[in-house]
């Protein structure tokens, strides 16, 4: 009999293994119940290296199918998986088994700027992706960080005729599309902003490390203005003073010429 042909590892069961969610065998092939974590550094580092550039490649590859023939611009995504399950009918889904799912942000390239929350699909075998569910910036109402003391991969999103319950594949990729989305909202919206709620300091650091910047150029400015005003006082105090010398000195010309004159007659 031939040998058995072995199966290729999915993606999503790579990615498990980078973040020390799976359980592998290792140490010659035995299971000893150890996370891939607790094994060498360098095959730990090199796959993680690796997720990484898978996770920005398929970013990158949702960006040039899904929003350029749009002529939007993607700013940000998140892998993510529901935290609750929702019972589907076969039909609706097509049949089409399993799936990854991202959240992507994204802004039109024409003016005026329009930002929108887009929910993309690949499905297995396939590789391409699939456009799903999009919200306008705007129809956001709610950004739910699930725990504020913590870093967390979970989160909520309410729109006004919506509400889903996320996992992202880590906290990290979380926290980027966060100060991404908050930083976005702080942008591009005028009138009604969505509110941020049970979300770490960290996620509005962006924001307020603007503003900070901002605050130390205003007082950079004001110090300079100051500076000059007192500068100018200074001046105009002494050109005051050169003035009277000037005129004192003229006088006192004036005074001798006509003593010199007043001894010669």
């Amino acid at each position: 009999m031939g040998r058995k042909a072995h199966k290729k590892p999915k993606l999503e069961k790579i990615l498990k293994e980078a973040r020390g969610e799976e359980r592998t065998p290792c140490c010659g092939g035995r299971r000893i119940g150890i996370t891939v974590a607790s094994c060498s550094s360098e095959p730990q580092n090199s796959l993680r290296a690796l997720v990484t550039w898978l996770t920005m490649s398929v970013k990158s590859a949702i960006s040039k199918e899904i929003f350029a023939p749009l002529d939007e611009r993607m700013l940000g995504a998140v892998q993510v998986k529901r935290r609750t399950k929702k019972k589907i009918p076969f039909l609706a889904t097509g049949g089409q088994g399993e799936y990854l799912t991202y959240i992507c942000l994204s802004v039109t390239n024409k003016k005026p700027t329009q930002a929108s929350i887009t929910k993309v699909k690949q499905f297995e075998g396939s590789t391409s992706f699939v456009r799903r569910s999009q919200w306008m910036l705007e129809q956001l109402r709610q950004v739910n960080g699930i725990d504020p003391n913590r870093d967390s991969a979970e989160f909520d999103l309410l729109f006004e005729n919506a509400f889903d319950q996320w996992v992202a594949s880590t906290a990290s990729e979380k926290c980027t599309f966060f100060q991404i989305l908050h930083h976005t909202c702080q942008r591009y919206l005028t009138d009604r902003k969505p509110e941020f709620i049970n979300c770490q300091s960290k996620i509005m650091g962006g924001n307020s490390i603007l503003h900070s910047a901002a605050d130390s150029v205003t007082s950079a400015v004001q110090k300079a203005s100051q500076a000059l005003n007192e500068r100018g006082e200074r001046l105009g105090r002494a050109e005051e003073k050169t003035e009277d010398l000037k005129n004192s000195a003229q006088q006192f010309a004036e005074t001798a010429h006509k003593l010199a004159m007043k001894h010669k007659c």
